[in-house]
């Protein structure tokens, strides 16, 4: 399966990034590093983690590393994983 990433994503994982990085760089570039070889590693058991508590869908997980939730969509049909955000918490 391949791996696609959603630019609110990207977007988010930056901002994060950069909250980090006001307190040492490398401890960013460690966190982003481990986040996506996490990532990676789903293409090898995209069902691991549990389903979303934030969207009803039973293909949408959410990866949780370091208090942070990654929600991502299996794609069956067309063999991708989309990862769709990356978020501390919401309230519901």
């Amino acid at each position: 399966m391949t791996i696609q990433y959603n630019p609110d994503f990207r977007q988010n994982l930056v901002s994060i990034w950069r909250f980090i990085a006001c307190d040492s760089v490398d401890r960013a570039n460690s966190f982003k590093k481990q986040l996506k070889e996490k990532i990676a590693n789903l293409s090898n058991m995209p069902y691991k983690f549990r389903q979303s508590l934030y969207y009803d869908d039973k293909n949408i997980r959410d990866l949780i590393f370091k208090g942070y939730t990654v929600p991502y969509l299996i794609d069956i049909g067309n063999k991708k994983i989309v990862i769709l955000d990356i978020f501390k918490w919401i309230k519901k």
